[in-house]
């Protein structure tokens, strides 16, 4: 790979770390990734959006910095949190987080038996697919297990993209991205196997929480 170039995962390190990171779209327009709050402590907003509704064992799918695992964790939820970036498994277990690194598509501890699976922080988009990422989850939590997927507002509908991340003068090659609205999360539930139990929306955020329908 050229010196000009950084794989994604290097990019998200880097970001972790503490270096700035952009987001870069089609158009080559560049907008920074939220991701002091990312690192953050976790806030009111997280726990009445998302963690209110992770009852029982939790997977945190991209968990990041591991925010929202140290606050399950605050609320004695049994939590684990998975992540390609090796910075994010760190600073995850550094909060007092259990964490692995792991490739939500690849081999995951626990597979259907977690009560909840947690998509936050734009992570319906991971892989540009939301119904396979979905149907991913739908393998994962028990049947009667619930996916708490945060989403954009209404009127988005999904929108696929390929995007860059930089880093410094360093971009990584482009990769497919998604953004789900609340208008679309009804239907791409539907074909992933769940049903929308509610949605809720909280200072600007918006969360909807599906329920597996299996047998």
């Amino acid at each position: 790979m050229s010196a000009d170039f950084i794989a994604p995962v290097q990019a998200m390190d880097a970001a972790f770390s503490g270096r700035a990171c952009h987001l870069v779209d089609a158009s080559g327009r560049a907008r920074p990734m939220p991701v002091h709050r990312w690192t953050g402590a976790h806030g009111a907003a997280d726990h009445r959006l998302l963690l209110a509704h992770c009852r029982g064992r939790t997977i945190d799918v991209g968990c990041g910095p591991g925010r929202l695992v140290e606050g399950l964790a605050d609320r004695d939820v049994p939590a684990l949190g998975i992540d390609i970036s090796p910075e994010a498994v760190r600073l995850t277990r550094d909060r007092g987080g259990l964490a692995l690194l792991r490739d939500v598509f690849g081999t995951v501890p626990g597979e259907g038996r977690w009560d909840v699976a947690l998509l936050a922080d734009g992570n319906i988009g991971i892989g540009g697919d939301p119904v396979r990422l979905l149907r991913r989850a739908h393998e994962l939590v028990r049947p009667g297990g619930r996916v708490v997927v945060e989403l954009e507002p209404a009127g988005t509908g999904l929108r696929h993209h390929r995007i860059h991340l930089r880093v410094g003068r360093r971009m990584t090659p482009a990769f497919d991205w998604a953004r789900v609205g609340l208008d679309a999360i009804g239907r791409i539930a539907e074909v992933s196997g769940f049903s929308v139990e509610t949605t809720t929306s909280v200072g600007g955020r918006h969360a909807a929480v599906l329920i597996h329908e299996g047998a």
